[in-house]
């Protein structure tokens, strides 16, 4: 009656105020009551289901939640196509009474804008979309939530523009602004909250960079501090705050689940209560144009408590912004699962991802990729195949936190790209570094075969038994670096390594099978041998142990290269020459036996069986020479890269 008689005395203005919280009032109604109609579908199709709870939200809007919750429950199909609920028709009249409320108050600040949405609503009635039935058909909800871009008007494309409309009147007509937040009809205990709240969106609001949104209107509405950011430029991304003497209401919609499911774990060490439709929702709609809404309560025992949490929620809200399109970009390098997992991690640091975004995002990636990588990571091929999981998200942490360093330093992008494509390279580097680490367990077999041929050959008196003993131990560790070279071989193929690793798994695995092969005619070799020939056999095969360990300590230092220790290059190529003079005193060591074979004196089996051996024993020290030169050749491409 107040309202309408100031209305009378011509002094429309005075009840802007107080139109425009009823209006965002009412809004909160609406939304909830569209929420609670699809869930009634939902219910209607999957009666087995839990019916929601909606206490929560039905106190943060002003409604009585035993209503909501009755409609829900006693949702049941009419047919195929048609839903009956218990106070169907009351929810319809609600929410075209919100509807009209959210008018009269757009219409108040701007009549033309406001005969637009009459217009609107209007041809929405005569569609009968709003008309206040026992049943509705599955199709008309549909109508009513869907929010096609590119379709015909809905209701709920008409409330969100309403909002965005009453969301202008209050920033165009605030008394005031307090720390960026545009404020009417608030009173001096209203002051600290706001000055939270925007306390926390400042600190953060510089890493949103470039893009629009953030904007914050607080309004005092009865008994409630009502404080609202539009946060980015999706229509149905809104959040909403209600501050009481002793409970602060956070209702927050977004048309992406995995977002809104984001935003709750942001505050999952804070003791807020959360309910939501967000499994109800959307499901089993065919529009799928609608949204998620939750509702988070924290009740609070002190003003400073409320202060932080205040503070809390305005600072994460920068990096909602774009978070569905950093989302769906991480996820083509990585799982999905980690995708977000690296976005709570650019959160939770204050990185954030639109620094990522601003840059290029995929192509900020791609150009490292060509310039880091362009034969080791294919087109469509995710990082966590090539690098792994840990160093994938690892590398892509980097990047996020990088861009966001340029921007806010002023770097040029160009320094930003190659400080992310040298973090490319050292991610591949340790990837060889864990490729070598497995030519490096080859490598200790190979001297374990090559011991035990030293063993066997250097006995004044054979023991046949002992001898067959060691030949069996060396063929079950000659099966086992087999088992490593096919592993190697499938990691250097799925990682798409350099050719070069791959041929030092080779050279080391031919290696092993000429020592193994070694014991074996040991285990035959009659024991009636010259001294001196024994006596030869025994340092050829000291020579083979030796060459195994110069070939481990090249790798080792060889793998410390690629780490940007080059002074480990020298040890590299020292343990290269000290394999060549093994390789040539292997030589020595078996013409030496050759000759002394030749002198006489041996029956045949006896002759053979010597040759053979130091034959054997040094072609695997030729194995290792020519691993030798493939390790010189890995140092140097490393030394020049």
């Amino acid at each position: 009656m107040k309202t309408e008689i100031v209305r009378e005395l011509g002094q429309p203005d005075i009840l802007l105020p107080q139109l425009v919280a009823d209006g965002l009032a009412a809004n909160d109604r609406i939304k909830l009551r569209l929420s609670a109609l699809q869930a009634a579908v939902q219910h209607a199709r999957q009666p087995r289901a839990n019916v929601p709870d909606l206490a929560m939200e039905s106190r943060a809007a002003g409604l009585a939640p035993a209503a909501l919750v009755t409609l829900i429950g006693g949702a049941h199909l009419a047919g195929d196509d048609k839903v009956v609920a218990p106070g169907l028709a009351p929810l319809l009249k609600g929410i075209e009474g919100d509807i009209l409320a959210m008018i009269g108050a757009a219409a108040a600040g701007n009549p033309s804008e406001g005969q637009q949405f009459e217009g609107r609503l209007a041809s929405i009635r005569s569609a009968g979309h709003l008309e206040a039935t026992p049943e509705i058909e599955i199709a008309r909800v549909g109508r009513l939530t869907g929010v096609e871009h590119d379709g015909p008007d809905s209701l709920h494309r008409l409330v969100m523009d309403l909002h965005k409309a009453l969301n202008r009147l209050a920033a165009s007509n605030s008394e005031e602004v307090i720390a960026g937040a545009r404020v009417f009809g608030v009173q001096d205990a209203d002051r600290a909250p706001i000055a939270s709240f925007m306390r926390g969106l400042n600190e953060t609001r510089p890493l949103k960079f470039n893009h629009p949104g953030l904007d914050t209107t607080a309004i005092r509405a009865g008994d409630r501090l009502v404080i609202q950011n539009d946060i980015g430029t999706t229509d149905a991304h809104v959040i909403v705050i209600v501050v009481t003497a002793s409970v602060v209401t956070i209702t927050y919609t977004d048309v992406h689940l995995a977002r809104a499911k984001f935003f709750v774990s942001l505050f999952d060490e804070c003791s807020l209560k959360w309910s939501g439709l967000d499994k109800h929702a959307a499901a089993g709609l065919e529009d799928d144009g609608t949204f998620y809404l939750v509702t988070g309560s924290y009740e609070y025992g002190a003003p400073d408590d409320r202060d932080e949490l205040l503070a809390a929620i305005g600072s994460s809200l920068v990096f909602l912004i774009d978070w569905n399109k950093a989302r769906k970009l991480l996820r083509s390098w990585v799982a999905k699962t980690d995708a977000v997992r690296i976005l709570e991690w650019a959160a939770r640091q204050r990185v954030g991802h639109r620094g990522f975004l601003e840059l290029g995002g995929s192509e900020l990636l791609g150009a490292a990729v060509r310039s880091a990588a362009p034969t080791r990571i294919g087109f469509g091929e995710r990082l966590d195949q090539v690098l792994g999981r840990e160093p994938a998200i690892g590398f892509l942490k980097t990047c996020l936190q990088v861009s966001t360093e340029a921007l806010r330093e002023g770097q040029s992008s160009r320094l930003a790209r190659d400080r992310i494509g040298a973090d490319l390279v050292r991610h591949l580097d340790r990837v060889d570094s864990e490729l070598l680490a497995m030519v490096l367990r080859q490598i200790g077999l190979a001297r374990d075969v090559a011991a035990l041929v030293q063993q066997a050959v250097s006995m004044i008196e054979p023991e046949p038994t002992l001898v067959r003993q060691l030949a069996e131990r060396a063929g079950r560790i000659e099966r086992k670096a087999d088992r490593i070279a096919i592993e190697a071989r499938a990691e250097i193929a799925r990682l798409a390594a350099r050719p070069v690793i791959g041929d030092l798994v080779d050279r080391i695995e031919q290696a092993i099978d000429e020592l193994e092969q070694a014991a074996f005619i040991a285990s035959l070799a009659p024991g009636a041998l010259k001294p001196e020939i024994r006596s030869a056999l025994g340092a050829l095969a000291l020579v083979a142990v030796s060459a195994t360990e110069h070939a481990a300590s090249g790798l080792a230092a060889a793998a410390e290269v690629q780490e940007g220790r080059r002074a480990d290059s020298e040890d590299a190529l020292a343990a290269v020459a000290r394999l060549m003079d093994a390789e040539h005193q292997a030589d020595a060591k078996e013409r030496e036996i050759t000759a002394s074979v030749f002198s006489g004196g041996l029956d045949l089996a006896a002759s053979l069986g010597a040759l053979e051996l130091a034959r054997a024993i040094e072609r695997a020290t030729d194995c290792l020479a020519s691993f030798g030169h493939l390790l010189r050749r890995y140092t140097m491409s490393d030394l020049s890269a």
